[in-house]
Order: C-alpha cells, then sequence, then structure tokens
C-alpha cells in the first residue's frame, strides 16, 4: 500500500513568507493526483516537503500510515523526477539506469535485470549504451521516468516534467506515464502548471492558489462546479467567460440571470440550489465555459475579432462591449458565418450559466462544496 496523508502541512519561509497554507489531503493508494496552478501557489513546495526536501513548519507527512516528517529522503520510499531530467552526462544510460541500484550495493545479476526489464517497458532498450546528449528531449524524460522505475518506489513525485518538451512529445509522453501507471503499483503525485495536463491524466486535481487548496476534485468535477472564480477562470481551455454588469432576478418565484439586457432563466437544479441557500438578488458575476455558448442563435450580440480552426472544431474569439466572449464550435455545427468583423448572435446552452459573488468570487450554486475550502485566502473582490 502506499497511501499518502497530509495533516494540517504549512511551509513558512523566514517566518514571512506562506508558501502553504494548512493543507489537509489524503491520496489514495495507485491513485494519479495532480497539484495545479500558477507559478508561486505552493505545489512544488508542497511536492518536496512530501519528498523529504525541505522540512514543513508546522503539520505531519505520513507515507503508509508512518509518520514521515524526521525521515530522510532515501528512507521514504520515493522517487522523484524533475523538469531538467537530472541525468549524468558522462553515463550511459544504463549507467544512468543502475546509477541507484549500484548505491545500494545490489548483486550485479539483480541490477542487470532490473533495468533490462525497465528499459523493455520504456522502449529504452536500443539506446542503453548512449550518452544522454545523444538522446532527443522525450527520450531523456523516459531515461529520467526510469530511474525512477528501477528503484520500485511506493510512490512516484513528479515536478514539471513535461515543461521543457514541445506539443507533440508533451502528448506522447502523457501516454507513456498513464500507460506505465496502469503497469506498476504505485502512487502519483504530479505538479503543473498546465492544466490541460492535469484534466488529461489526473483520477483527482488539487487546485491551489496563494498557499491554499482551493478545490479538490475529479476532473469534471472542477471543471463542471468550479467552487470560485479562480478555479472557474484557471481550468478549461479556452478561459471562461465572465459577464460584467450581471445580476441575479428573482421575479414570481423563479430566478433569472440578467446578461446585457437578456433574461436567461435558470434551470430545476439552479432554483433549488439558490432557494436553498436563501440566495437573494444583486449584483453577480455570470460565467458561461466556451463549450456551452451556442454561436448563431440567442439574444446576445458580439462582433467576431479572431477564429481559429482547430479541425474538427473552431475557435471564435468575439468582442460584446468590454467583454471579450470566446466560443466553441463543432465545425459540422457551425451555420453562421464567423469571419472577422462579422456581427454574430449567441445564447447559452440550458442550465449552464455559472453564478458567482460579485465580492467573494464563491460560486452562488455549488455551495455544499465549498466549505472544505472556506479557510483558503481567496474570498477578496475578484478582478475580472
Amino acid at each position: 500500500m502506499a497511501e499518502v496523508s497530509l495533516k494540517g502541512l504549512k511551509k513558512v519561509y523566514d517566518g514571512i513568507v506562506t508558501a502553504v497554507h494548512d493543507l489537509n489531503l489524503d491520496i489514495a493508494h495507485r491513485e494519479f493526483l495532480v497539484l495545479v496552478g500558477p507559478s508561486g501557489c505552493g505545489k512544488s513546495t508542497t511536492l518536496r516537503l512530501v519528498a523529504g526536501l525541505e522540512d514543513p513548519t508546522e503539520g505531519e507527512i505520513y507515507i503508509d500510515g508512518v509518520l514521515c516528517n524526521d525521515m530522510k529522503p532515501k528512507d521514504r520510499d520515493i522517487a522523484m523526477v524533475f523538469q531538467n531530467y537530472a541525468l549524468y552526462p558522462y553515463m550511459t544510460v544504463y549507467e544512468n539506469l543502475a546509477f541507484s541500484l549500484k548505491m545500494r550495493k545490489l548483486p550485479k545479476k539483480e541490477i542487470d535485470e532490473k533495468v533490462r526489464a525497465v528499459a523493455d517497458t520504456l522502449e529504452l532498450t536500443p539506446l542503453l549504451r548512449r550518452k544522454p546528449k545523444h538522446l532527443s528531449g522525450g527520450q531523456r524524460q523516459r531515461v529520467a521516468i526510469g530511474r525512477a522505475m528501477v528503484r520500485d518506489p511506493k510512490v512516484f513525485l513528479m515536478d514539471e516534467p513535461f515543461s521543457n518538451l514541445d506539443v507533440r512529445l508533451r502528448a506522447q509522453m502523457r501516454g507513456e506515464i498513464m500507460r506505465l501507471r496502469s503497469q506498476i503499483n504505485a502512487t502519483f503525485i504530479y505538479v503543473t502548471h498546465d492544466q490541460a495536463d492535469a484534466m488529461m491524466m489526473g483520477d483527482r486535481i488539487v487546485v491551489m492558489n496563494e498557499g491554499a487548496v482551493n478545490q479538490i476534485g475529479t476532473p469534471t468535477e472542477v471543471f463542471e462546479k468550479p467552487v470560485n472564480l479562480f478555479v472557474a477562470k484557471f481550468i478549461g481551455m479556452p478561459t471562461m467567460n465572465l459577464f460584467s454588469g450581471s445580476r441575479l432576478l428573482l421575479q414570481d418565484g423563479k430566478y433569472y440571470a440578467l446578461i446585457r439586457g437578456a433574461r436567461f432563466e435558470l434551470d430545476g437544479f439552479q432554483q433549488r440550489a439558490l432557494k436553498q441557500a436563501g440566495q437573494q438578488p444583486g449584483e453577480v458575476v455570470c460565467g458561461v465555459r466556451p463549450q456551452h455558448v451556442v454561436v448563431g442563435e440567442g439574444p446576445l450580440q458580439a462582433t467576431v475579432e479572431i477564429n481559429e480552426m482547430l479541425g474538427s472544431e473552431m475557435n471564435v474569439h468575439a468582442r460584446m462591449g468590454e467583454d471579450e466572449i470566446a466560443m466553441v464550435v463543432p465545425t459540422e455545427d457551425l451555420k453562421v458565418d464567423v469571419a472577422a468583423g462579422t456581427r454574430v448572435n449567441f445564447g447559452v446552452k440550458p442550465g449552464r450559466i455559472q453564478l458567482f459573488d460579485a465580492e467573494t468570487g464563491r460560486n452562488l450554486i455549488w455551495f455544499d462544496l465549498q466549505s472544505a475550502y472556506d479557510n483558503a485566502p481567496v474570498c477578496k473582490k475578484y478582478d475580472f
């Protein structure tokens, strides 16, 4: 078993800068957990705390139920993969893979068997006699992963491992990692600032900002049910549309969202959630995912500025007054002209408007998800 539990974890540098703020997190055996957030949000610091490369200011770290705060990194049965590969340039691929096993003074035959098994899994066998300078970026990353694998750790810690790769290699390596995790009995904690990696790879995603957890959930949950404006904006590409000057109306016992003079009736679930919360009408921030915009029909109108053909779909970027509007349209469903300068009507798919408190940024519909994150330092006027 390789369960990881973080309880009340806090890291303060120089008594001033709080890099990690009261982090509580349980990671299940064989789970692939992704820590995602902007630079400086505390995700890499969290990984280094688990690895033992940093000491926590407060809190406890458990691996397999064993308190690890005072345990050296080499004794935690973890392996870490860094963004810069950290390969020994003067060693061959074989020697890089075998190095940690030699340090543990394992028999030569056992070392050879482990190295060749990992090399076969990662398709590195033809490269075993090469040195890192003769490898591509993707091959070097596979060697770095293999060097972690050969130790047969309980927990893999990966810190931005794809940041030096181009788009094609990133896609290839994502596949490699997902294939790897299905073959080995280990838990993965993966750090990235790229929400595409998080959405494609994670069983669960931890969205962090300013050292605190804003939301924990499956990729679908954080996309469909963002608990606040930060998560709504950070997760999803193109980013969520936010409409300024929106209001929540209550008329004849029903709630409506008012966006630029257009009234949208909320669906049954949203009605019940708002009534249960006793939500009063007033100023709100309305958000709509680009994938949930209906192009060619609806009460709103915008001027197209850019369109991006992506094959099966098109990204349309338009402007409605001071608001920038992104729309994702399947090309087979596109029935109107979206050339630059064209005025297009648009609406919103039923039940797809997200409502956020204008002052705190909290989601007004998914209030039941918010209690776990109420201490996160994001309750402030959100500048969108």
